[in-house]
């Protein structure tokens, strides 16, 4: 399933299977922002943006699961700063929450899984770097935005045993849209997906009616 993109340079840390087995237990999704959904540089005031590629990654990805499962999986940012750029993205994709200014994730992610009913193993984490590290201790499935100037930390949570994938782009080339398509394709249903999305399909829109009546968290850490 992933020969595509391993042929491309993605990297797995497990037999496809396992793989599989992780995803099959998959309800939500949970991203990192900076260095996931870009490049990790800000301006002036603390922001940093995203791209269209990406978002459109997490969106198919989002419809994806919701194919496979029947019901629209629970989806958040959890960013280390106050930056506005996540917050418009989380409003305008109707992400269930975004959760700014936790430098201690594990915080956040215990809030999300509290507020949704959810198993930390029930969850897929794309992320990029060590503050994230005790979050995919914990999850289902762990996804590295891989970058050359973070290979030796890539190798070292590696070894900890908390990756299972790591992208051949980085957050400032896409990396996430990689990510995204490669847990589609290891779902399985991408062409379906694909079909719905183009087609604008009855069924695309149920799930488009489902995501637009998500009213996201915005939590603030005051700290």
């Amino acid at each position: 399933m992933l020969d595509h993109f391993t042929n491309l340079g993605l990297r797995t840390t497990a037999p496809e299977k396992d793989l599989l087995r992780r995803l099959a237990r998959t309800k939500a999704v949970l991203f990192d922002w900076d260095g996931v959904f870009n490049d990790g540089f800000k301006d002036a005031e603390g922001g940093s943006p995203f791209s269209e590629v990406g978002s459109m990654g997490v969106n198919l990805l989002r419809f994806a699961l919701w194919l496979r499962n029947g019901s629209l999986p629970k989806a958040a940012v959890i960013t280390g700063q106050h930056n506005p750029y996540s917050e418009r993205f989380a409003q305008r994709e109707r992400l269930h929450g975004v959760y700014m200014g936790f430098t201690n994730k594990p915080e956040a992610f215990d809030a999300f899984l509290k507020q949704h009913g959810l198993e930390a193993d029930e969850v897929a984490f794309f992320f990029d770097d060590v503050l994230d590290l005790p979050v995919a201790k914990r999850c289902g499935l762990r996804i590295v935005i891989g970058s050359p100037v973070t290979a030796w930390l890539v190798e070292q949570a590696i070894a900890r045993g908390e990756v299972d994938l790591v992208t051949a782009n980085s957050g400032g080339d896409n990396g996430l849209r990689e990510a995204t398509d490669a847990v589609i394709a290891l779902l399985g249903n991408g062409a379906d997906v694909i079909e719905h999305r183009t087609a604008y399909s009855e069924t695309y829109q149920r799930y488009l009616s489902e995501r637009q009546a998500v009213i996201p968290e915005v939590v603030r850490n005051p700290r």
